[in-house]
């Protein structure tokens, strides 16, 4: 027997008279998840907080939901050219990852330049976050069961059941999990993002076009597999063709910023007090005013009780201590 993934049952959870629908969960998970991380590596870059990262991203996210939203309605404009009132439905799916970054990304580094962030530093450390919520956000598409791939017999096919199956399909029939394709790719992209940032450093803004490149690669060929309606030109989806320019876009600016590098900022950090080193020669010169100068020669006169002050003239010391 074919083993496969089974259709989600339920794609909502009902607490009291609430009703938690699981598409919306997905992405607030990976909302958290996108935070958590981009407010980490501000703070290991001593450049902002959690605190930063949270109030950037209340703005960014409302930003990035319209606009995927905005993307989703003008790439399908037939579906709601009709149905006006389905717009803000984004509870049932459509939002458009390319318009959530077109938008959501420039109203994040707006903010962060109002917090005093670098542009180019808060773009590089929100680069491995982003993909995380996306490799999060993607299980969305699985309790919605939408958005599957071409027919096939692989051990992890997806079953996809009755209610939601695309026009011309048969009961039964098995599908590529390109949620999942998409969720591995964005979760890898998110850990090798880091490890080049670890083990290489580049300069600012750098990471976030690499990011761009590297998910551009990755939808290129997911949305390849995609059998839902689109439009198409010369053989290809439209967001293939978004997928596509953006990667050679991102590409060539990667060349063209390896070239001229933007500086890392430099960060005054205060001196911890145990790290402050005392005056340099502050223990070397100490003198000793309690013993007197063993070196003065002996005389044949005898101890009086008044020394006789000329044998210690301030003339004859500079002699005897060089």
């Amino acid at each position: 027997m074919i083993a496969s993934i089974p259709s989600p049952s339920f794609n909502s959870i009902d607490i009291g008279p609430f009703s938690l629908n699981l598409y919306g969960l997905m992405i607030a998970l990976g909302v958290v998840a996108a935070v958590w991380l981009f407010g980490r590596r501000l703070e290991e870059r001593h450049v902002g907080t959690r605190d930063d990262a949270s109030a950037i991203a209340i703005w960014a996210v409302l930003a990035g939901v319209i606009g995927a939203r905005l993307y989703h309605v003008v790439t399908d404009y037939d579906r709601f050219r009709n149905n006006w009132g389905e717009i803000p439905a984004i509870w049932n799916g459509g939002l458009g990852i390319p318009g959530g970054l077109l938008l959501g990304v420039p109203v994040g580094l707006y903010f962060a330049r109002k917090r005093g962030i670098p542009i180019a530093v808060a773009a590089t450390c929100a680069a491995p976050a982003i993909p995380l919520a996306q490799a999060i956000g993607r299980w969305g598409n699985y309790f919605n069961q939408e958005l599957y791939g071409r027919p096939t017999d692989l051990p992890w096919a997806l079953e996809i059941d009755e209610a939601h199956l695309q026009a011309g399909y048969a009961v039964g029939t098995t599908f590529h999990p390109t949620f999942l394709y998409e969720s591995l790719w964005s979760l890898g992209l998110c850990l090798l993002l880091i490890w080049i940032d670890r083990r290489f450093r580049p300069a600012p803004g750098q990471l976030f076009v690499m990011y761009v490149m590297g998910y551009g690669i990755g939808r290129f060929w997911v949305e390849g597999l995609r059998i839902d309606p689109a439009d198409e030109f010369a053989g290809l989806r439209l967001n293939q063709w978004v997928a596509l320019v953006a990667v050679v876009l991102s590409a060539a600016l990667l060349a063209w910023m390896r070239r001229h590098p933007i500086a890392e900022p430099q960060i005054d950090e205060p001196i911890s007090s145990d790290t402050e080193a005392a005056p340099a020669g502050l223990d070397e010169v100490e003198p000793d005013t309690d013993e007197p100068d063993t070196d003065e020669p002996d005389t044949d006169e005898p101890d009086t009780d008044e020394p006789d002050t000329d044998e210690l003239a301030p003339e004859t010391e500079p002699d005897e201590l060089r």
